[in-house]
């Protein structure tokens, strides 16, 4: 039975990179949240998965809430944003494609050589999530970088959150409290980030952050 937990285990959360991949592939901002929709949809299966392995129950609320805000309310709430904003391009990157994928696999590369030399004494289960953990966690930053949209940006970050849900549930879960405080942070973020968003394109008409650096100059 221990080699079937660990291969769903290693199966969920090395499909949870593969998405990140997907997210960082998306040149429209509809398909980009429709794919981290399906991000969040993983990250529930790895760990309501992680709640029956480890046989902790408060878990099954992580899984609950990560399929509930993230795979359900988040997108849903930033496709109206970007209904209302009137966004109906294409994502701009301030890398191409190519470039940002092979910095990317370079990233999960060195996640999994860290993670794996810096945890040889863990169980084996846990070693697999952490390094991929990790993966997404820097996936979501590299979003972060290469991407000029705000939306596409918030997008990235919450990603990366994902990362951390699953490094965490991976290392033997986390109190419950923990997971409740982090829904509320991310309802409040969402809230903030639309504010900010319609700030931007009110005063910019455009939700693209270089504009914020236009403005600083002219300001100087």
């Amino acid at each position: 039975m221990g080699s079937v937990a660990f291969d769903v285990s290693h199966l969920l959360a090395g499909g949870l990179v593969l998405v990140s991949f997907m997210m960082i592939y998306q040149d429209r901002l509809y398909s980009l949240l429709n794919v981290f929709a399906a991000q969040a949809v993983v990250l529930a299966a790895a760990v309501a998965w992680q709640a029956w392995v480890q046989d902790a129950q408060h878990l099954y609320v992580t899984a609950a809430i990560a399929l509930l805000f993230k795979a359900m309310l988040v997108p849903w709430a930033l496709h109206r944003i970007v209904q209302r904003l009137g966004i109906h391009r294409e994502v701009e990157a301030a890398a191409g494609v190519v470039p940002t994928m092979l910095a990317g696999m370079g990233l999960v590369a060195l996640s999994i050589v860290l993670m794996l030399h810096l945890t040889e004494s863990e169980d084996p289960l846990a070693r697999e999530d952490l390094a991929f953990a990790l993966s997404v966690v820097l996936l979501g930053l590299l979003m972060m970088v290469t991407r000029r949209n705000a939306v596409s940006q918030v997008v990235g970050f919450m990603s990366l959150e994902n990362g951390l849900i699953l490094a965490a549930t991976g290392a033997k879960g986390m109190p419950l409290v923990v997971e409740i405080s982090v829904a509320f942070s991310v309802l409040i973020a969402m809230i903030v980030v639309g504010v900010f968003l319609f700030r931007i394109r009110e005063r910019f008409d455009t939700v693209d952050v270089g504009a914020l650096d236009e403005f600083r100059g002219e300001r100087e």
